[in-house]
């Protein structure tokens, strides 16, 4: 009896425990399954617009459609396939994505082809609910079908920048007609749902008896406001606007897109590209180079306000542009050899002799932002490098290296002589004038790889400076499918480049630092960087659950990055430097990345104000130097041309005759 009654006892204690184990599990599926719908969502912040608004605030509603604008666009075009990585392609801008980012937030994505969203907590996978209205420019639907096609075959067939970008997103799965979900392989990455909502849709029924790896010069089919209109290969092409687009009144459209057509020119050089601008075949004109910004655009079209010259501040992270040293090469493997380097560029002469002191020194990987490394570690970034402090320098936990300066004289002598001691450290010594090493003999040799003339005007100084060190540095001036094609295969010493950043750095950052991406071809990983701090960095930045903590791994990264001088920074300049016909208008409202083209519009009275300028000032004639050139004055010098010429040949003919006497003579 004894036995019975404690069997019982037993068995209510099981059913018990396993209840409890039930509820629990209950109560952790659905903690864990707490979901959010939304039309829109964001990194950190509840989505700055609500489901019901009308439209951005940075744009204007009632903004007229309508009219042209021309553009320049530099070097050529060999296809329209932009998701490959053969041939140098052409952006229509047909093809859309699921979401769309706001321009007036730092990263909040609103649902374009998706009408709406749901997550759970964890934000460990996403379903996207596509807008039944939503059609490809041949009428038939977008569907789920489209969105999942598309996954599969970019990260198989695509750019191999879509599997690092997609790489912890798992196989999507259809749940209806209009209907997807993504899971993802990691939890707690709040940036995810965001990314795949930036996944461009592509046509399945389009591509079905097509190659998708090859380069194409037909227009591939899309969904967006604009398609293929004419166009010339290498010389130009018309992005035309889709009468009966289906988008064209959802909210995140309105006051965009208000232009028929945008006609786009190709130059083979930034010189014609400014003569054109000046002379009035193009309309717009961003430009970067501060020696042009300075004294190229001292013109009378200016003076008289037809072309608008401006300087728009930004208030978004400035990234990093630099010399970057390639560490697959084994001379630059050595950290000693990659700081010589950096300090033998003169920075200072630079800014003053060829940009006319416009630009200031780049000093982190996330200039003009919080995201960039201060000072000595401290908080939440301390406690991050803590973790890793085997397997760091001790310099990482003092203050952030700074790029050396000089006198700008052009002649940095206290710089090369402690750049000269670093690399005798290194093993290099001087040998006939020539450095090499001391152990194989070879002399020290470097190549700076460039695609863009106007940069040799800034390496030539800075090979200089090398060659007072013993280093044989030269340029390579090349085209742009072998600049691709060189990149690609790691068939480079030094390159100018950079890397832009956000406000939000995340899984993109894996495609620039980490190990994995140093091995892939098609990565931005130019330097060759393996770190394995660096490594978990990438990792953790899209898992932070606060911007605190986001920032706080962003300092350390960058300071890391830093530490290592894997590059010889350049320079940066907070703000947008453009160019414009004053036949445009634009919103009053700011935008955080200076300037959206795609929010201006034709203004009917600016264009009329200015046709009648042109025809009442008939002395205006632009000159080959982009200048004003009276017509009498271009007569004049015709007429004293045609006298030269005319005096030379008289004297050519004189000597001959001359000749011709002496050899009878003879």
């Amino acid at each position: 009896m004894f036995q019975l009654i404690r069997n019982f006892i037993l068995f209510v204690t099981c059913l018990l425990a396993l209840a409890n184990t039930v509820a629990a599990q209950d109560e952790t599926q659905n903690t864990v399954q707490k979901i959010y719908k939304a039309h829109a969502i964001s990194m950190y912040d509840e989505p700055r617009y609500g489901p019901d608004f009308k439209h951005f605030d940075y744009v204007n509603p009632n903004a007229p459609k309508g009219g042209r604008m021309t553009l320049a666009a530099l070097g050529t075009f060999d296809s329209f396939h932009t998701f490959i990585p053969k041939g140098n392609a052409a952006s229509i801008g047909s093809i859309e994505t699921l979401m769309t980012q706001s321009a007036d937030e730092p990263f909040t994505n609103y649902g374009l082809i998706a009408q709406t969203l749901e997550w759970p907590e964890d934000r460990s996978w996403v379903i996207f609910n596509l807008r039944p209205e939503a059609r490809w420019h041949d009428g038939k639907p977008i569907t789920a079908e489209d969105v999942a096609w598309t996954f599969e075959t970019l990260i198989t067939k695509g750019s191999p920048q879509y599997r690092y970008y997609y790489a912890a997103v798992e196989k999507p799965e259809i749940l209806g007609e209009r209907r997807i979900r993504f899971a993802f392989k990691e939890k707690g990455n709040r940036e995810l749902p965001l990314i795949v909502g930036q996944l461009p849709v592509l046509p399945k029924h389009y591509w079905a008896d097509k190659d998708f790896e090859k380069t194409t010069f037909k227009e591939p089919l899309g969904s967006g406001p604009y398609k293929l209109g004419k166009f010339e290969a290498g010389r130009y092409l018309v992005r035309k606007r889709v009468d009966d687009y289906w988008g064209k009144d959802l909210p995140l459209n309105i006051g965009q897109n208000n232009f028929d057509e945008y006609y786009i020119r190709y130059y083979l050089d930034t010189l014609a590209i400014r003569l054109a601008l000046k002379s009035g075949e193009i309309d717009y004109r961003s430009e970067n180079q501060a020696k042009a910004w300075a004294v190229d655009y001292e013109v009378p079209v200016i003076e008289k306000g037809w072309l608008n010259k401006e300087q728009i501040p930004t208030a978004t992270p400035e990234g990093m542009q630099a010399f970057v040293l390639n560490t697959r090469r084994e001379r630059f493997k050595d950290i000693r050899v990659r700081k010589a380097l950096a300090l033998a560029f003169d920075f200072e002469w630079t800014n003053r002799n060829l940009f006319n002191g416009a630009y200031t020194r780049s000093y982190s990987y996330f200039s003009n932002s919080e995201l960039a490394a201060t000072g000595k570690p401290k908080g939440e970034e301390l406690a991050i490098l803590n973790r890793y402090r085997a397997q760091l320098q001790p310099q990482v936990f003092d203050t952030i290296p700074t790029p050396a300066t000089t006198d700008g004289t052009g002649w940095p002598r206290q710089n090369l002589l402690k750049a000269a001691d670093l690399l005798q450290e290194a093993g290099y010594v001087v040998k006939d004038f020539m450095l090499v090493n001391k152990v194989t003999g070879q002399p020290f040799e470097m190549e700076f790889l460039l695609v863009q003339q106007a940069f040799e005007r800034i390496v030539l100084p800075y090979a200089r400076n090398l060659k007072r060190l013993g280093i044989n540095a030269r340029t390579r001036l090349v085209d742009t499918s072998q600049y691709i094609n060189r990149l690609r295969l790691f068939d480079f010493d030094t390159v100018i480049t950079g890397w832009g950043q956000t406000e939000t750095p995340g899984n993109e950052q894996r495609e620039y630092w980490s190990s994995q991406a140093a091995d892939n071809p098609a990565s931005r990983n130019y330097a060759g960087i393996k770190h394995p701090v660096i490594d978990e960095l990438v990792n953790l930045l899209p898992q932070a659950e606060t911007r605190s903590r986001l920032v706080a791994y962003a300092n350390a990264l960058d300071r890391i990055l830093l530490n290592n001088h894997y590059v010889v920074p350049n320079w940066h300049l907070p703000a947008v430097r453009i160019l414009y016909w004053d036949k445009f208008s634009r919103p009053d409202s700011p935008v955080k990345n200076g300037v959206l083209t795609s929010r201006w519009w034709l203004d009917e009275t600016k264009v009329s104000a200015l046709a009648d300028a042109h025809e009442n000032d008939t002395s205006l004639t632009v000159s080959a130097g982009g200048g004003e050139e009276p017509s009498g004055n271009r007569w004049l010098v015709a007429l004293l041309a045609l006298a030269i010429m005319l005096w030379l040949g008289w004297l050519v003919m004189r000597r001959v005759m001359r000749t011709n006497d002496t050899k009878g003579a003879a």
